[in-house]
């Protein structure tokens, strides 16, 4: 199975995400925001208090997004991590527990689990959030 990083290269992470968060605010009426000035808000307050609650699904996705492609980052921690303290789980799972054409498969599935565990748990607790921001607009109407 492919890792994500292999569908997405890593250059591509901040437009597609800056590209998923345009398309989000734009969704976003402007009249709720002039609103929101014309009954005494300043601009800033009318962002954090109307916009960046409405925008809150599109943004978890985005920062899901990212966090994803950086977390299942293979090839440049491969090349830049020497030390066993400093590698990613990946990558340490890898070549410490493979030698030569012998694999310990318990340590490589136990570490594979424990790899996987912390996106498991950020996605079970963001994916209402999560699907509200790839599939619905900030706004119904």
């Amino acid at each position: 199975m492919a890792h994500a990083s292999a569908t997405v290269p890593r250059l591509a992470t901040l437009p597609f995400c800056t590209w998923l968060l345009i398309g989000y605010f734009k969704s976003i009426p402007r009249e709720l925001e002039e609103s929101a000035m014309v009954d005494g808000a300043t601009r800033f307050q009318a962002m954090t208090r109307i916009v960046i609650p409405l925008a809150l699904p599109g943004i978890l996705s985005a920062g899901m997004f990212a966090f994803t492609l950086s977390w299942n980052e293979f090839l440049y921690a491969l090349i830049f991590m020497n030390d066993s303290l400093a590698k990613t789980i990946p990558v340490g799972v890898t070549q410490e527990f493979i030698k030569g054409d012998e694999f310990f498969w318990g340590v490589l599935m136990a570490g594979a689990l424990l790899g996987s565990v912390p996106v498991a748990l950020l996605y079970s607790f963001f994916v209402d959030h999560f699907v509200s921001g790839m599939t619905a607009g900030a706004v119904k109407g």
